[in-house]
């Protein structure tokens, strides 16, 4: 089996981590939460040799998903994920696009799958578990690979803070309760990227990141 890697390609104005991970041996990789700027997204696949085999979604939020739909069309790849409880968010993203003042460089989104909590995604032989971790956005979905300690966990959880939930569908209890119940016992060692900044490990954020530990 090839070693698991990735590189992060930040895009739209809020700065968001689309992340693509891919096997260094075979070139075989994921593009997770293609939020937009896929001019950015398309020469740094050329620039590693991705071959993309689908596009994975953490959850339904505009900076996420908004450029899903057109990366889909042209890669001829099935979007994969989140939770079905985020339709209702993807099936709105041009609603939240006029918001934001960005007509017409957003599409609804219409995954080709949804995922349910304990369901298995793959490229390759790298196996990602499926946590259903809601708080942030109701179907929000964290990818585990457990070979490599690894986890893309979205929006859920930050280095030294914790996803907003002043969005629809959003509930602080729940998300502090998700990240204690799902993420935390994998294991201090498991790494992690996040939607947006450094990514960091499971131990640090339990010892020292505020949300966690009763200082919040």
């Amino acid at each position: 089996m090839g070693q698991l890697n990735a590189f992060i390609v930040p895009v739209t104005p809020f700065q968001q981590n689309c992340t693509v991970l891919f096997d260094v041996d075979t070139k075989a990789g994921v593009v997770v939460d293609p939020g937009g700027d896929l001019d950015a997204i398309r020469e740094a696949l050329r620039e590693h040799g991705v071959e993309v085999t689908a596009i994975w979604l953490t959850h339904g939020h505009i900076d996420h998903a908004g450029g899903a739909m057109d990366l889909k069309d042209e890669l001829g790849v099935d979007i994969v994920g989140p939770h079905a409880a985020d339709q209702p968010l993807l099936s709105n993203l041009e609603t939240q696009a006029a918001r934001f003042g960005l007509q017409g460089a957003v599409r609804n989104c219409a995954p080709d799958r949804f995922l349910e909590e304990g369901e298995v995604v793959s490229f390759g032989n790298h196996r990602f578990e499926v946590l259903h971790c809601p708080g942030h956005a109701p179907g929000h979905v964290v990818y585990f690979n457990r070979a490599a300690g690894f986890a893309h966990v979205g929006d859920v959880l930050f280095r030294g803070s914790v996803g907003r939930t002043d969005l629809p569908g959003g509930s602080h209890e729940t998300l502090i309760r998700s990240i204690k119940e799902k993420l935390l016992p994998l294991g201090d060692e498991v790494g992690f990227i996040c939607g947006h900044g450094p990514g960091g490990r499971f131990g640090e954020e339990r010892r020292t990141n505020p949300f966690l530990n009763g200082q919040m």
